[in-house]
């Protein structure tokens, strides 16, 4: 009990900003450690439905791809995006997101 009231008070401390740049960055490792162990598994097992293989290691690097420009777009250091809304640019994620999975699910046949 005690650990969980430490970190939500160190949550509360920290401004909004920080944390969704945070999760953002935690998401992008987590795409990427999952292209990771599918690249690994098809070297063990084998790449018989070599179209499955293709699509999960593009879906997760894409997904990585578009999440660092997204985070690139919130992040208020940026003067090149200082004028778009937050709201925007996680719009433009989501649709791209969306654009991104129907062409893979396109892929796989």
């Amino acid at each position: 009990m005690l650990r969980c009231s430490f970190v939500l008070s160190v949550l509360l401390m920290l401004p909004r900003q920080l944390i969704s740049k945070h999760i953002i960055d935690l998401y992008v490792v987590y795409a990427i450690v999952t292209a990771v162990i599918q690249v690994v598994y098809m070297g063990v097992v084998g790449s018989f439905p070599f179209n499955s293989f293709l699509s999960g290691v593009l879906s997760c690097v894409g997904t990585a791809v578009l999440a660092v420009c997204l985070r690139i777009q919130v992040n208020k250091e940026n003067k090149e995006f200082k004028d778009l809304p937050p709201e925007r640019a996680y719009a433009d994620f989501i649709l791209c997101n969306l654009v991104l999975h129907l062409v893979i699910m396109n892929f796989l046949g």
